[in-house]
């Protein structure tokens, strides 16, 4: 199950390791079907990696300070620093490439 984050839980659930975070809004239809395949992708890669969700609609100021313009906005990020953004709809096939090479 992937992590809901929000300003309080964002820090500490990136800081250490590697981490996924999925931006999304619940009137986004591609954030709709990005959901069930991030909620998958949470469960295979537990113990290996942080897997969560931010709401922009709940957490503008924590969307505003990545720089998510369109949705759903995915950032990998890696002992608490992003290092890559991939915007829009993305294949569970191509969520584990983008993560292992930062594993």
């Amino acid at each position: 199950m992937a992590l809901n984050l929000n300003k309080d839980n964002f820090d500490q659930s990136i800081s250490s390791g590697v981490a996924l975070v999925d931006f999304w809004a619940e009137w986004c239809g591609p954030c709709k079907m990005q959901l069930p395949i991030i909620e998958e992708f949470s469960s295979e890669m537990e113990g290996k990696a942080t897997i969560g969700k931010v709401n922009v609609d709940e957490e503008l100021e924590l969307a505003q300070s990545f720089g998510i313009q369109s949705i759903p906005t995915l950032i990998l990020f890696k002992d608490g620093k992003p290092v890559k953004k991939l915007v829009g709809l993305h294949s569970k096939e191509s969520l584990y490439e983008e993560v292992n090479q930062v594993l």
